[in-house]
C-alpha cells in the first residue's frame, strides 16, 4: 500500500513544518508533517467546512480523522465548553494532534482508531470529517452509517467533500441514512453537507 494519510505508521521520513491560521478570531499555531493529511497548510476544504459550521456548538464532538488537529483544536478553542474528541488512524497525525492542543492549549480527548472501531460505542452531538475520499468509497460510506449510529438524536454529521470526487452520489446515499440533508456551502469545488439524524 503506497504511504497514504489514512496508512496506520507512514513510512515517510518525519518532516515537522509549521502553519497558523485564524479561525472565528482564535489565531491557532499547528506542526504538520510528512505522512500527514495537508502538510504545512489548512487545506481548502477544511478551511469551508470549519467557515460552515454553525455559530453555536455544544455538547459531545467528534473530530473523524482528525490529521494534525485542525478540525478539533479549532472547535475546542472557539466553543471551550464543548467536549472534542479527536480520532485517527495514523499514529504520526495523533502524536501531532496532541502536540498541537497541548501547544495551543486545548484540552481534548485523542484516540486511535480505525474510523470508529475504538471509540466504544460513544454517542456524540456532531461529528465532523473531512473524509478520506482516496480510501474509497466503501471506507467512507461505512464511515457514515457508523457516524449515524454514533450520534445523538438530533445530531449532526457535517463533512466536506469536492463535487468531482462524488459530492452527488454521496448526498443520496446520506439520504437513506439521515433524516435530512443540507447543502452548506458549495464553493471552490466543494460541497459542506449536513446530515441530520432524527
Amino acid at each position: 500500500m503506497n504511504d497514504q494519510y489514512y496508512t496506520r505508521e507512514p513510512a515517510s521520513e518525519s518532516r515537522p513544518v509549521d502553519c497558523a491560521f485564524e479561525y472565528r478570531g482564535k489565531r491557532l499555531s499547528f506542526r504538520t508533517d510528512a505522512g500527514v493529511f495537508s502538510r504545512g497548510e489548512l487545506d481548502t476544504g477544511t478551511r469551508l467546512l470549519l467557515d460552515a459550521l454553525p455559530e453555536k456548538l455544544s455538547g459531545s464532538i467528534l473530530d473523524m480523522g482528525c490529521g494534525w488537529g485542525a478540525i478539533g483544536i479549532s472547535v475546542k478553542k472557539v466553543w471551550p465548553e464543548t467536549a472534542v474528541t479527536m480520532a485517527d488512524v495514523n499514529l504520526r497525525a495523533l502524536e501531532w494532534s496532541r502536540w498541537n492542543a497541548a501547544k495551543n492549549g486545548a484540552e481534548v480527548e485523542c484516540v486511535e482508531s480505525d474510523g470508529f472501531a475504538s471509540l466504544g460505542g460513544k454517542q456524540f452531538d456532531a461529528v465532523i470529517t473531512n473524509p478520506p475520499i482516496r480510501a474509497g468509497k466503501q471506507v467512507i460510506y461505512r464511515m457514515f452509517e457508523d457516524a449515524e449510529k454514533a450520534l445523538c438524536p438530533g445530531g449532526s454529521l457535517f463533512l466536506v467533500i469536492r463535487k468531482q470526487q462524488g459530492a452527488e452520489s454521496c448526498v443520496k446515499y446520506l439520504k437513506t441514512l439521515f433524516s435530512s440533508v443540507e447543502k452548506l456551502d458549495r464553493s471552490g469545488g466543494f460541497w459542506v453537507l449536513e446530515a441530520k439524524k432524527a
